[in-house]
């Protein structure tokens, strides 16, 4: 039995899937389905295809009701024959990822329809009629609508036109794909696949995942497939990369130091992050005479900057072999990518937060960064970077493109009143207490809280958050892998460079074995 790559909890729910790329239906009408199969498979807008659930309603505003009403089991077997005589009639033929799942007590059939790589599909008016008249059909929003006029002649330029990140790489074998880096990802996402996923060979996962295809006999990996799980991508993608680059002296200056981050895209964008968090970024807290509570402000905060490094990994070209660069300096934070934006965003919608994209360069991408929680898609990132500075009274962000757009620079400005010791400063040990100091003994890489937890053998949960975790927070010397999503089931902790610093400078005896 196929199984979702996803969570299903958040895709009936919308978490990480939008509701326009959701169709629920109470029961088995083959018309509606197949209408809306063949629009995923269009995915006109590049979004990524769909999903249909049959035995699911809901409400007014489109929004699931629970529980679902279900589908009985003396029918699960009639609508399969059914949909896949159906199916065989949209033009090319295209058939759906089928799953059978069980919520609260209930048989639904959900239907993943990702974007077709043989576009455009067209599927019959009235799929159940004697005398057929087959229709073009794309999404509109929430909804299925044929294609016509315009749209329809737009439909037809696109055809054979998949994104890169959707391609099948034929100069990779199925083997270049890493079965434990998909499992990980499976793991992390929560999807009832990874429970089946020791079993399965490589091709069988990566079919699942629809990370891979082609006939049976040569199947081969998608783009999208070795960027995120393959552990050195650049072989088959020269400049996927991020080079951080800082200048103590400024732009302008003779010295610069630079760390170049490689590997599987979502590794590779979280490992720059920590390590611009880490060595870059900085608090200032400054006290009032006339009132207790202390103005503090980053010099640039971090959940712009990581808005804005994951927008560019997201929306990049794959076929340009140049690197992401973030180079940071006193005085700015600057994120460089290349192409710019479509044409069709104005440079000031952009200063603005007014975008709206009309076709997604990457549809995989995001929906992997998606799942990952790393993004939230849908021309979001611009609006969040403009409201994260100015919540941190930083000034407003710019953003800059040449007439033709070949690249895109994200540029944020420090914040004036923040103080950014030169690299080269002496820096402080900190005094942390008993208990802090044993917390920062146990921590090996990025742990869990339960793990760190357990590492220092106590058993009462709040008595472990209030005398070491939290104060471990507060004082600087660990962080947080999620910081804008403390509550995130995939949130570790890990030492800062502060608390590294506490580590090589007080040596603890027996540190790694408890009391």
């Amino acid at each position: 039995m196929t199984k979702l790559p996803i969570n299903l909890t958040d895709l009936l729910r919308q978490r990480t899937v939008e509701g326009e790329r959701i169709e629920y239906k109470t029961g088995w009408n083959p018309d509606p389905i197949i209408r809306t199969v063949c629009a995923f498979a269009n995915d006109f807008e590049n979004l990524g295809g769909g999903y249909v659930v049959i035995g699911q309603d809901c409400d007014a505003n489109g929004q699931p009701v629970f529980p679902p009403v279900g589908l009985p089991d003396n029918q699960m077997d009639k609508i399969q024959r059914e949909l896949l005589a159906h199916c065989q009639l949209i033009e090319p033929p295209y058939f759906p990822i089928l799953s059978i799942e069980e919520v609260e007590g209930r048989k639904l059939i959900v239907l993943w329809a990702p974007g077709g790589q043989t576009r455009p599909y067209k599927a019959p008016e009235v799929a159940t009629a004697n005398k057929k008249t087959w229709r073009y059909y794309i999404r509109r929003y929430s909804s299925t609508v044929e294609a016509k006029g315009e749209t329809e002649q737009e439909l037809l330029s696109l055809a054979a036109k998949v994104p890169f990140d959707d391609r099948y790489n034929q100069l990779a074998r199925i083997d270049d794909l890493s079965k434990p880096l998909m499992q990980v990802f499976l793991q992390e996402v929560d999807s009832a696949l990874a429970a089946d996923a020791p079993g399965l060979s490589i091709e069988a996962l990566a079919r699942q995942m629809n990370v891979a295809g082609g006939p049976t006999e040569s199947p081969w990996p998608k783009n999208v497939g070795l960027l995120f799980f393959n552990e050195t991508p650049e072989r088959f993608f020269p400049g996927v990369q991020i080079d951080v680059v800082w200048f103590p002296e400024g732009a302008g200056g003779d010295r610069f130091e630079e760390k170049i981050f490689k590997g599987p895209l979502a590794r590779m964008t979280r490992e720059a992050l920590n390590y611009i968090q880490r060595n870059y970024l900085r608090q200032t807290v400054i006290k009032h005479p006339d009132r207790a509570e202390a103005t503090r402000v980053w010099n640039f905060p971090y959940a712009a900057i990581e808005e804005a490094l994951v927008n560019a990994v997201y929306h990049r070209s794959y076929e340009e072999r140049e690197p992401i660069e973030v180079r940071i300096s006193n005085e700015e934070l600057v994120i460089l990518s290349f192409p710019g934006p479509d044409r069709s965003i104005r440079l000031e919608d952009f200063q603005a937060g007014r975008i709206v994209s009309r076709r997604y360069r990457n549809r995989r991408i995001g929906e992997f960064l998606k799942e990952l929680e790393m993004t939230e898609g849908r021309s979001t990132g611009v609006p969040k970077i403009l409201k994260e500075m100015a919540a941190n009274g930083s000034p407003a962000p710019l953003f800059e493109t040449d007439d033709d757009r070949l690249s895109f620079v994200i540029r944020l400005p420090r914040h004036p009143l923040a103080i950014v010791p030169p690299a080269d400063s002496p820096q402080v040990t900190p005094q942390v207490t008993p208990q802090v100091g044993m917390l920062l003994s146990r921590i090996m890489g990025e742990m869990t809280r339960q793990a760190i937890q357990d590492a220092l053998g106590l058993a009462d949960r709040e008595h472990f958050r209030k005398t070491y975790l939290v104060p471990a927070l507060d004082q600087g010397v660990i962080e947080m892998t999620l910081p804008d999503k403390p509550n995130s089931r995939s949130q570790r902790y890990r030492l800062t460079a502060l608390g590294q610093r506490w580590l090589e400078t007080i040596h603890l005896p027996n540190s790694r074995r408890l009391p």
